[in-house]
């Protein structure tokens, strides 16, 4: 197995695990070192390849490289939080097409704002590992048919309801 390892600002490195046969490649962007393993660890357990970004930033100076099919990203982190990163993502014609869910905790306020961000699915944290890992799956099979379009309604995960 192959493993590559791309610098980042500060102690902490972005990991990509290379896995032969992977669902699909899944970029998790939360500032908690904790919940990002966490989501990490239960999306590798169902077969995802699986990239990790500390904050926005760094999720948009690692994008183009990594090319996930699905990106999750948490709301509030530093330098720039989830809402900034999903309006520059669906700004960049290279990265419109890719499906983003919010991993948050998912009010009223963030659904709102997610969506005129262009987000695509909301799941609630705390989160269900299995609702976790349907909204992932459900945008990576999606993605295959040329991904989703910002102008239809977001799925929420049940908890976001």
């Amino acid at each position: 197995m192959e493993v590559g390892k791309t610098r980042t600002r500060g102690p902490e490195r972005t990991y990509s695990r290379v896995v032969p046969g992977a669902s699909g490649r899944v970029l998790v962007v939360d500032d908690n070192k904790v919940i990002r393993q966490l989501i990490k660890v239960n999306l590798e357990l169902e077969g995802f390849e699986v990239v990790t970004a500390s904050d926005g930033a760094e999720c948009l100076e690692v994008v183009h490289a990594v090319r996930p099919d699905v990106i999750t990203l948490d709301v509030v982190m530093p330098r720039l939080d989830g809402f900034g990163t999903a309006e520059r993502l669906r700004a960049d014609p290279r990265t419109s097409h890719l499906p983003v869910a919010i991993v948050s905790a998912c009010t009223h306020y963030e659904v709102e704002h997610g969506v005129v961000a262009g987000v695509d699915a909301f799941v609630a944290k705390p989160f269900e590992p299995a609702e976790l890992i349907r909204v992932v799956r459900r945008l990576v099979e999606g993605h295959g048919g040329g991904g989703s379009s910002s102008a239809q309604p977001p799925a929420a995960g049940r908890s976001c309801g």
